[in-house]
């Protein structure tokens, strides 16, 4: 690794707001180690690549086998895939995402935290608004809903250490997968403030996380959601 920045392992760094927190933590002065199943674009500012299937057991021990040795200060787990419950692949869609979204997340920040500075460690893993529940999305909201106790169990064992660990869920959010044939049938809700968030707006919150001033912000789920936690809170309007 190059000069004395300090290292995050990014996943998800191939597309969306994996690339996007990598730009952000790179343009804040870290170095940033890649773990993605595809090749990121080639302006993407990364000291290394590690390319690996996280959705399968194989490829997460894949990913741990080239992690050995490596000491970083933040593990950001952006990696992510949106199915909706489909009943002729329900079985291999469940595995798939909790593999991804939770089994990689807890034996990647178990391998990492070891190692992480004491005081300046930051783990974050990356949710969704959908982690509260979607008609259609029963397998995704419980993998995404999982990050929160995960985050929380792993904010108490490292707690004494300084060591964060927190979740940003987002709602519906700019990026390739958002138009993902595969989610055909999981149309994209308008958000209360007029558009989707923006994978910048995302990589600016979880950039806040793993700085030094967010020391004091562990076990939480911070929900970025463009107002549409408000909508159910709003009194409704009687007909003019």
């Amino acid at each position: 690794m190059t000069g004395t920045a300090p290292l995050a392992v990014v996943t998800g760094v191939a597309s969306g707001i994996g690339r996007a927190v990598a730009k952000r933590l790179a343009a804040d002065g870290w170095s940033v180690l890649g773990l993605d199943i595809a090749a990121p674009p080639a302006d993407t500012p990364l000291v290394r690549m590690i390319r690996a299937d996280l959705a399968t057991v194989a490829g997460i021990d894949d990913a741990m086998a080239q992690l050995a040795g490596v000491t970083a200060s933040a593990f950001v787990h952006a990696a992510g895939i949106m199915r909706a419950d489909n009943a002729e692949t329900d079985a291999d869609a469940g595995v798939a995402l909790w593999t991804l979204h939770v089994g990689a997340a807890h034996r990647l920040s178990r391998a990492l935290t070891p190692g992480m500075p004491d005081g300046r460690g930051r783990v974050v893993f990356l949710s969704s608004r959908a982690a509260q529940g979607r008609p259609g999305r029963g397998y995704y909201a419980a993998s995404k809903a999982a990050l929160d106790g995960l985050a929380r169990s792993l904010a108490g064992e490292h707690v004494a250490r300084g060591i964060t660990v927190n979740v940003v869920a987002p709602a519906a959010t700019d990026t390739p997968q958002l138009r993902d044939p595969a989610r055909a049938d999981a149309p994209v809700r308008p958000l209360p403030f007029g558009r989707v968030i923006r994978p910048e707006e995302v990589a600016a919150t979880v950039a806040f996380l793993t700085s030094v001033d967010a020391g004091a912000i562990t076990g939480q789920t911070i929900t970025q959601c463009g107002g549409a936690s408000l909508v159910a809170s709003q009194p409704e309007r009687s007909p003019k």
